[in-house]
């Protein structure tokens, strides 16, 4: 019961093998003075509260055995290096945070989601890389995450002159959106309404740079994010493996300067949430003829793609 978290005062809470069910109640993380916490082998389900990450002086935490699930909390990194941890035995879903993943054992993972959808009901396969989760598509959405339309079939002038959200397909023709996604403004980006579904966001300047090194750093890592082969890539697109998952198309841009459409085939390039002034904006850019990846600032006023991040 969400009573315990007035037990202030415990050190020890040793309710393992009781078979307990319900979930783990979040004002277990009041109790930070326990050094034990055992409620391994129960029935136990549902996620592990994040608050379980403020129990600083725990010695030994055991929560193998039961059926949680979903996510890990990063807040779990705050527990001391030497602490004793068990989660195995459970339905717990990647990735899970780098400070623990030794001691996350055999998972039962069938139960999660591996897809994402959208307001419009689009759905998007994703993909782990290190201790991320991208979408592993082009976002295509044509509405902010609470259902207000996204402005769109703006001309080539009037694109040009926009500083609110707004997308556009490539050349008008919908057969592009179907496979590249749709190209937007960083307005869009920065709208609170979210472009993202509930639980993604767009990635920070900093949040892509993780993806690049964990890949290898920016000289390689754009070989190993572009789908390979030639279907949507023009030739040569230079070592193109696509062994991250992350299948990087060539959506190409719509142009800030005269909202013309420019480079499918040669590149693609995706917005981040950071700003590097107030008219520029940050992106990553992968390119037919090359296997970096550029990071660079632009015009917010350009169409670019937008590929989400998991929370």
């Amino acid at each position: 019961p969400s009573e315990i978290g007035n037990l202030t005062n415990l050190t020890g809470l040793w309710l393992w093998n009781n078979q307990l069910t319900g979930q783990i109640p979040s004002e277990i993380g009041n109790l930070t003075n326990l050094n034990d916490l055992y409620l391994h082998d129960n029935q136990l389900s549902g996620e592990i509260p994040s608050e379980i990450g403020n129990l600083t002086n725990l010695s030994y935490l055991y929560l193998h055995s039961n059926e949680l699930s979903g996510f890990i909390s990063n807040s779990f990194c705050s527990f001391p290096a030497d602490i004793d941890l068990l989660f195995f035995d459970n339905n717990l879903c990647p990735p899970y945070p780098s400070c623990i993943e030794d001691y996350v054992g055999e998972q039962d993972t069938s139960e999660c989601d591996e897809t994402v959808t959208d307001y419009d009901g689009n759905t998007y396969e994703t993909v782990q890389i290190g201790d991320q989760i991208w979408m592993a598509e082009n976002l295509k959405v044509t509405h902010f995450k609470m259902g207000t339309a996204i402005p769109t079939g703006h001309s080539s002038s009037e694109w040009t002159n926009l500083s609110t959200g707004a997308y556009a397909v490539y050349d008008d023709a919908p057969s592009n959106a179907d496979i590249y996604g749709n190209l937007y403004n960083w307005y869009a980006v920065d709208d609170s309404r979210g472009v993202c579904p509930e639980g993604w966001h767009v990635p920070s300047d900093d949040e892509w740079a993780i993806l690049t090194d964990y890949l290898g750093g920016t000289s390689v890592a754009g070989g190993k994010m572009k789908e390979a082969g030639l279907d949507h890539w023009n030739s040569p697109n230079t070592s193109a493996t696509n062994e991250s998952g992350f299948t990087g198309l060539p959506a190409g841009r719509r142009l800030f300067t005269n909202g013309y459409y420019t480079s499918m085939g040669n590149h693609g390039s995706f917005w981040s949430s950071s700003e590097s002034s107030s008219s520029y904006a940050w992106y990553r850019n992968l390119y037919h003829s090359y296997s970096n990846v550029l990071r660079d600032t632009t015009n917010k006023q350009f169409g670019l793609s937008i590929r989400c991040l998991g929370d």
